[in-house]
């Protein structure tokens, strides 16, 4: 009886430094891109839609807004101070922006960080799905397929079950994403399986956890690096809770709301085991995105509110 309280004690100290070890105060960024032309509401140069906050604050994170026109300097100051990075869903180039070129800069640190062992982690939802395999790959491989606003459901891969992101997902939640149309899509260009399996280099560096099918081609809808915390979903989990136009795709099932905090829940956890810090809490306070005021375009309008910037 005494060895096996010894044991228990032993365990609690080794949970209680877990914990401690963890930082339960994440600051994720969220890259601002381009201006949609089309956008009547449209200030400054740049925006962020707020679902994607949002998703992040509804699984535990703070949001720091990274502005597209900075220099280098700025966002390696800002990379050592937040925890993690989500790459947004939207239109524009990604090979030629200045969403692609930040996203770059930090998508190098964060490879130097991680070989070196500084953990940070880096989400990508469609566009930046899409982005995350140019920088890997070096070229652009994505094909056409017909996914605009349609609901699917996962077809998950063998590794799935077994992948960081999906492992600790409750049965029934994993069960409702590959059974159910529940996960939105409204992409027009997708990585298919075929360009997958024909690239050594994204071969090598992510997995894939499911596929979709538009009705001609297998494409990738969710995929995690091998060596690093990156994640990539084609699908928008944040869309469920958070974006309200009445159109095909988006679905606000009991199913649809879990499944998208469960995946926001994830992401903040590999944020949590990031270090990195502010040099000073009045710096944190000035960079996060309460500082500025989301923008309703009404509930009809492809984001139901946006933040811009200059």
């Amino acid at each position: 009886m005494c060895r096996l309280a010894a044991a228990f004690a032993v365990l609690s100290a080794a949970c209680l430094l877990c914990s401690a070890e963890l930082n339960t105060r994440p600051v994720i960024g969220v890259l601002a891109q381009e201006n949609l032309p089309r956008d009547r509401f449209a200030r400054g140069s740049s925006y962020i839609a707020a679902s994607y906050v949002k998703f992040l604050e509804g699984g535990g994170a703070r949001v720091v807004p990274i502005r597209i026109n900075r220099t280098e300097e700025e966002y390696t100051r800002i990379f050592s101070s937040i925890n993690g990075l989500l790459l947004p869903g939207g239109d524009v180039d990604i090979e030629k922006s200045l969403f692609s070129r930040a996203a770059k800069i930090f998508y190098d640190l964060a490879l130097k960080a991680n070989d070196a062992g500084d953990f940070f982690p880096i989400w990508g939802t469609c566009q930046g799905f899409q982005q995350l395999t140019v920088f890997t790959a070096n070229k652009n491989l994505l094909t056409l397929t017909n996914t605009k606003a349609v609901a699917l459901p996962l077809t998950l891969t063998t590794a799935a079950h077994s992948s960081r992101l999906f492992r600790n997902f409750p049965k029934d939640v994993l069960q409702s994403l590959s059974e159910e149309n529940i996960t939105s899509n409204f992409h027009s260009w997708s990585l298919s399986m075929q360009n997958y399996s024909r690239t050594s280099k994204l071969r090598r560096f992510y997995k894939v956890l499911s596929t979709n099918n538009d009705g001609k081609k297998e494409f990738i809808s969710t995929m995690e690096a091998v060596r690093y915390p990156f994640y990539a979903v084609q699908w928008h989990p944040e869309k469920s809770p958070y974006e309200w136009a009445d159109k095909p795709g988006l679905v606000h099932t009991t199913s649809a709301i879990t499944a998208s905090f469960y995946t926001a829940r994830f992401f903040v956890s590999e944020a949590m085991k990031s270090g990195h810090r502010f040099p000073s809490s009045s710096e944190e306070e000035r960079a996060l995105i309460y500082n500025f005021s989301p923008v309703f375009a009404g509930t009809d309008a492809i984001f139901t509110q946006t933040y811009y910037f200059d």
